[in-house]
């Protein structure tokens, strides 16, 4: 399997050791793949009012059992050294049931550490050679996918344990969960779902740990893996339910954007579909179930407007599908309406369609490494004046700002050739050249899109700590208030008052509404009119204290942040570390679709995210409907859809 890789194998004395303390008399049963399957049989069903049944059961879960950690209190949900915490005897027989795979979580970096520290014990862990290797690998997003439970960015993890070259510093379990299900079929995971729900324990769903917001790990948690689940299966004619019939791809729920293009490009002829940027992203995950864009959307919309249908364990422990003619409702929720709210995707069918040939660009200003910063927002001024244009003609553009620097890799241009591409940008480059702009620019022609992909499209650092905030700007926006978006922006790379401090913007130019004006799913209206999805970055320093991440979180959310809202009349937040006080009144949710305010919910109680506290419930709106269910992400389908 995956994670039978020699970085796993390196720390498997380390779990052995825990396995051997923790899962007691019976222990030998974990990591053997012959023992007795106890789960009942897998059912797959269609059924009408799934999400009534399963929000009833959340409130009946609120059993309020609180605990402190890290100086913030935990409620509701079961946690370790509680009296309500599973007997070693309830963890054998859920290890029996999901076949030997469930295993204690050890972060990556413990093995360059004499001692581990977690709630089942204080263990010894340090390996030299392993720790070599998490030494050179742990900025490398693969290696880290393939990890059992890490996440690619740690601040969540409360960043306790990190490779490192002296032994004798502390390591502890910090806020990942305790126990991992490493699923290899569905049973496994309907035993992990009954079982968090059985014994009031919260729940996480880790399929490649590409998370920004802290939603793959949680504290206490009970840690399902669905990383295992790679089936791919490609049709020419979709004859599921629907009315859709053409190309499609039936994917796994571990599949990850660069190995389903690649596995596309392999086809004769050779097949693309919608997926983010960045080739570790895990499209059934919290790409589509937060809306899912990427080069293609401006011209086939979001990923969820291709989605024919969902495979999900229910948080019932039932497997349905969820499609246009069955549990209709769930079908919208999953489609936009947020990660880990509904259910477990086991897999998604997904509409294809033949790659093109693309033509694409690279920007790169203040090529003369000068110092003059307003010359170099002279030049992003320029840029971000023309994103309407862009976008208007069918581009993708993805860019990003740090100080003193500001690049485009790359601008896509699917199905037009490079002398298009250059004629729609030549306005952008005259004026730069007007402004006396030091700018580096080229042009390249593919033969598909996939051969853009790769060659302009580069891999991104795992093992980062930072906050990320963000917002939507969109057509209105960028054509009336451009300068006060500059200013913003300025605003997030040196944040007023905080001379200490610098940020960064990830910023992606789309509009999924070129050709997809009106969508039937739950992912945010604002999205049909959208120009620019600018992620705001403020690095964490290694080592900040609690007092410390607050106050960066404060400058984040009511410094960066409220820049981009005063400069928006009618775009909308998104990606955010935290609420905020507009969290339940944003400008651009009048439009958001009101049909389940009167449906039926799915059982989300054991489902919720870490770095998202409650609001209160607004169901009777219709707008929020995920905030009755444990979650406070502000704005469907804003939240996961980067990357």
């Amino acid at each position: 399997m995956m994670w039978q890789s020699s970085t796993f194998k390196a720390a498997a004395t380390v779990l052995a050791l825990l396995t051997s303390q923790v899962l007691g008399q019976e222990a030998d049963v974990v990591g053997t793949t012959n023992t007795t399957n106890t789960t009942n049989t897998v059912q797959v069903v269609s059924t009408k009012g799934v999400i009534l049944d399963t929000i009833l059961d959340w409130i009946d879960a609120a059993r309020l059992d609180t605990t402190t950690y890290n100086g913030q209190k935990y409620g509701c949900k079961c946690f370790p050294g509680r009296p309500c915490w599973p007997s070693a005897n309830k963890w054998n027989s859920l290890n029996r049931t999901v076949d030997g795979t469930l295993r204690p979580i050890v972060p990556a970096g413990a093995v360059c550490h004499n001692t581990f520290e977690s709630p089942l014990g204080t263990f010894q862990t340090y390996d030299q050679a392993a720790c070599a290797e998490a030494q050179a690998n742990f900025a490398d997003e693969q290696w880290t996918v393939e990890k059992p439970a890490d996440a690619l960015w740690t601040f969540f993890t409360n960043d306790t344990c990190r490779p490192t070259t002296d032994p004798t510093t502390p390591c502890t379990l910090g806020n990942y969960g305790v126990y991992v299900i490493m699923a290899t079929k569905p049973s496994h995971i309907q035993a992990g779902v009954n079982f968090a729900r059985q014994n009031n324990l919260r729940l996480i769903i880790r399929n490649t740990g590409h998370d920004f917001l802290g939603r793959s790990v949680g504290y206490g948690s009970l840690v399902i893996n669905t990383h295992s689940f790679q089936s791919l299966k490609w049709t020419n004619n979709y004859s599921g339910p629907g009315s859709y019939r053409g190309p499609a791809v039936t994917m796994g729920a571990g599949v990850q954007g660069g190995t389903i293009l690649k596995a596309g490009h392999e086809l004769n002829p050779p097949m693309a579909l919608v997926t983010g940027e960045c080739a570790t992203v895990g499209l059934s995950g919290g790409f589509i179930q937060g809306g899912g864009h990427g080069p293609w959307s401006t011209l086939k919309g979001l990923a969820v407007d291709n989605v024919l249908n969902f495979e999900v364990v229910t948080a019932s422990g039932l497997i349905v599908n969820a499609n246009e003619w069955q549990n209709r409702d769930l079908f919208f929720a999953l489609r936009g309406g947020g990660p880990s709210a509904y259910g477990v995707i086991l897999s998604t069918t997904v509409k294809t369609f033949p790659d093109l040939p693309a033509a694409g660009a690279t920007l790169y200003l203040n090529t003369t490494h000068t110092f003059d910063n307003d010359l170099i927002w002279e030049g992003t001024r320029i840029f971000h004046k023309y994103s309407n244009h862009m976008v208007d003609n069918g581009l993708y553009v993805y860019f990003e700002a740090w100080p003193y620097q500001f690049r485009v890799r790359p601008f896509v241009a699917i199905g037009k050739t490079q002398t298009e591409l250059q004629a729609i940008l030549q306005p952008m480059l005259d004026e730069f050249a007007a402004a006396g702009v030091p700018c580096e620019f080229a042009t390249k022609e593919y033969p598909t899109f996939y051969d853009l992909y790769i060659d302009l499209f580069e891999s991104e650092a795992s093992g980062q700590s930072a906050f990320t905030g963000g917002w939507l700007f969109n057509h209105d926006d960028v054509a009336n208030r451009n300068d006060e978006i500059i200013a913003a922006m300025k605003n997030v790379i040196s944040p007023a008052g905080r001379p200490d401090l610098f940020g960064g913007m990830v910023g992606h130019l789309f509009n999924p509404g070129h050709n997809v004006p009106v969508s039937t799913s739950a992912a945010h209206p604002a999205w049909r009119n959208a120009t620019d999805f600018v992620i705001v970055v403020l690095p964490s320093p290694e080592g900040a204290t609690p007092a410390e991440k607050a106050d960066l979180q404060n400058v984040l959310t009511f410094n960066q942040d409220e820049g981009f809202r005063n400069a928006s009349r009618s775009g909308e937040r998104s990606t955010k570390n935290r609420p905020t006080p507009s969290s339940q009144t944003g400008r651009a949710t009048s439009g958001a679709p009101t049909t389940l305010a009167s449906s039926s919910f799915v059982r989300s109680g054991i489902l919720w995210a870490f770095s998202m506290p409650l609001l209160p419930p607004v169901l009777r709106t219709g707008r929020r409907l995920r905030a009755t269910l444990g979650f406070a992400r502000s704005f469907r389908g804003t939240e996961e859809t980067f990357k």
